[in-house]
């Protein structure tokens, strides 16, 4: 197998049957199709607003977010509130008051290991079976 480098992008050729296959890294496609803007991920997380006492108040959301969020993402972020829903044990609807935290930044492993600090932080602080992390990748002018 032979790589290639060359503007920041990796791209690999496999031999398969005699034939050289160049197979592009999605980074490598994305920065391509991204033209003169900066391949990012964009990655949401949803937190969940009760607990087994009580909820996660507007204040403790404020601290949480100056205190695990900003320092890992101090670039930026938004918030907004949403409602929740979902099936629980037995079928039943679960309704839930939630938080969506939206971050565009590099596709890094640091990155990575901030969210799930994050993930981590809240789940422990405010008794939360888990946090809705998803993630893709936009094109983002900066």
């Amino acid at each position: 197998m032979a790589a290639w480098v060359g503007a920041g992008v990796l791209a690999f050729g496999i031999v398969v049957g005699g034939v050289t296959v160049h197979v592009a890294t999605a980074q490598a496609v994305a920065v391509r199709s991204c033209g003169s803007a900066a391949s990012q991920l964009r990655t949401t997380l949803y937190f969940g607003g009760a607990r087994p006492k009580g909820s996660v108040s507007e204040l403790e959301w404020q601290l949480f977010l100056r205190d695990e969020v900003t320092p890992r993402f101090p670039n930026g972020m938004t918030v907004w509130d949403a409602e929740g829903q979902w099936r629980g044990p037995g079928g039943k609807i679960g309704h839930e008051r939630t938080k969506v935290l939206l971050l565009v930044h590099p596709d890094t492993e640091a990155a990575r290991q901030a969210i799930r600090a994050v993930i981590d932080r809240y789940r422990k602080a405010f008794d939360q079976e888990s946090v809705l992390w998803e993630t893709s990748q936009v094109c983002a002018a900066l």
